[in-house]
């Protein structure tokens, strides 16, 4: 079981955080076998409070971003899907790959889409 990081879960005012037996109540951080946000917070309020309290100290450990991050168009490519309705209701998954900053957008099916990944996206753009 693991406790909740958040450094005001304690705080928050929920039933399932009552501890103690009668006469000796208290509002105690959440334990839990599986913790969402992160495998480390209860909640996202709780992982909120965290950052504020944590983020600028950790990202300050960990390296601050000092300059601004690029992407090629070559490792620009993506695979997405949207649904296509036709006016009589019914509706089909359309799957492509697409690159934004050469503005291509390639149809691709869906045993291609759910096989793709970054490592093998680009064997589809040959494909084309």
């Amino acid at each position: 079981m693991k406790y909740c990081q958040g450094p005001s879960c304690h705080e928050h005012k929920t039933k399932d955080r009552i501890r103690g037996s009668k006469g000796n109540k208290h509002y105690e951080t959440r334990r839990r076998t599986y913790l969402n946000y992160g495998d480390n917070f209860c909640s996202l309020g709780c992982q909120d409070d965290w950052f504020k309290e944590y983020g600028t100290r950790a990202i300050d450990h960990f390296g601050r971003t000092t300059e601004a991050k690029r992407t090629s168009c070559d490792g620009a490519w993506y695979k997405d899907y949207k649904y296509d309705y036709n006016s009589n209701g019914q509706s089909h998954c359309v799957h492509y790959i697409a690159n934004d900053l050469l503005g291509e957008r390639t149809m691709i099916t869906q045993q291609q889409y759910d096989n793709c990944n970054d490592n093998n996206i680009k064997d589809l753009i040959s494909v084309k």
